[in-house]
């Protein structure tokens, strides 16, 4: 239930190696997260040079900035690395007001995965309700979070604001690298370097684009198989603390959610777990609602890490829209679960939604297409 069948040769090939060893290899990738971050920003700042603003003109709409976020993460499948690359790009100069509607966006699009891992039930009507009822959760909860955040947002900059004076609190002029000695500067600055000094050949911007796709490969690369060692490490803790927090109290759970996605580094994982125990009968989904959120919690300590990886002028704003992703996160928890009024709506909607996908299977594709790409990508195209 926990490690489907393609995934078994590679957990396999990943537990042939020592505990240190695999500790070894995560640390490498970590690094190389943080080279792919430094080499984004760079080659966004070469290839945009004052000219930024007129890049992401198509972006400067919020709702843009969100639709772009949102499909993103459902095609690469990662709200992690999206924020990521969110960060390398903040680093390079994208502007935070931008960077915010797309952080959103990417809680929507991370959403896909364990609505699709529901899809496995959808041979057995009841199973398949139960299924999708407890993916959609996770769904209609960020959709909500959106709907309240966004024209607040948009209305009164709140997320800009707080992030903004979290840096200034945290002193990041002298943290990150203004003055002194930045050891994440001192170990990826060269490498960064000397990617650049063999792409001089290439003309105009072609050396900041070659830069940005190298280290967005990077990335999706490196927390990909941090993921597959993070989980050959932890995933036994983590279904332990799982089992043993499931049924013991909202704050158990949201807890609960936030340590294993930290843990496996994927929130999709993270959630994606808990579906077949529902649609099993294992687990209601009122259950694992809690669970639910606290993994859109322990999401944000990707970007967090990688906005470590940023020194110079900009690393203040790469800092500010990894607490913004936090901040973001743990303002929808409490606002949304913490109100009565609200608190049921994910829960209400996912299940009318699932009682209409199991009648009709065609609702549940209708539902999946239109949402995570018709309607998202409809918007891109009418934009242009």
């Amino acid at each position: 239930m926990v490690t489907s069948g393609p995934s078994l040769p590679l957990q396999t090939g990943i537990h042939k190696y020592k505990t240190w060893q695999r500790w070894l290899v995560l640390a490498f990738l970590v690094y190389l997260m943080l080279l792919a971050v430094s080499l984004i920003g760079s080659g966004f700042n070469y290839a945009t040079a004052d000219q930024a603003k007129t890049l992401f003109s198509f972006a400067s709409n919020p709702i843009m900035g969100l639709i772009i976020g949102m499909v993103a993460t459902s095609l690469i499948q990662s709200s992690s690395t999206v924020t990521s690359i969110i960060v390398g790009m903040v680093a390079g100069g994208l502007p935070i007001t931008i960077a915010i509607p797309m952080v959103m966006g990417a809680n929507i699009g991370t959403s896909l995965t364990n609505t699709l891992v529901s899809l496995g039930h959808i041979t057995r009507k009841q199973e398949f309700q139960r299924a999708f009822n407890a993916a959609t959760i996770h769904d209609f909860f960020n959709i909500l979070a959106v709907l309240i955040f966004l024209p607040l947002e948009m209305a009164f900059g709140i997320f800009e604001y707080l992030s903004g004076l979290l840096v200034a609190m945290l002193n990041t002029a002298d943290t990150f690298g203004f003055s002194g000695v930045n050891p994440v500067k001192a170990t990826t600055q060269p490498v960064t370097d000397f990617i650049t000094s063999r792409l001089e050949f290439l003309p105009s911007i072609y050396p900041g684009v070659v830069k940005i796709v190298l280290g967005i490969c990077l990335i999706i690369a490196s927390i990909t198989l941090m993921g597959k060692v993070m989980k050959s490490l932890m995933v036994g803790k983590a279904k332990q603390l799982l089992y043993k927090s499931i049924g013991q109290g909202p704050l158990s759970g949201i807890m609960s959610g936030a340590i294993v996605t930290v843990l496996v580094q994927s929130s999709s994982t993270s959630t994606s777990l808990m579906v077949p125990l529902v649609g099993n009968g294992i687990l209601k989904p009122k259950d694992i609602y809690p669970f639910t959120l606290g993994a859109n919690i322990g999401t944000c300590i990707t970007a967090l890490i990688a906005a470590l990886g940023v020194a110079g002028i900009n690393s203040g704003f790469a800092l500010q829209i990894a607490l913004v992703h936090l901040i973001y996160n743990v303002a929808g928890v409490t606002v949304i679960y913490g109100l009565p009024l609200l608190r049921n709506i994910p829960l209400r909607l996912s299940y009318q939604l699932s009682v209409l996908a199991s009648e009709r299977k065609l609702y549940g594709a209708a539902y999946i297409g239109g949402l995570f790409f018709i309607m998202p990508l409809g918007i891109i195209f009418a934009n242009f």
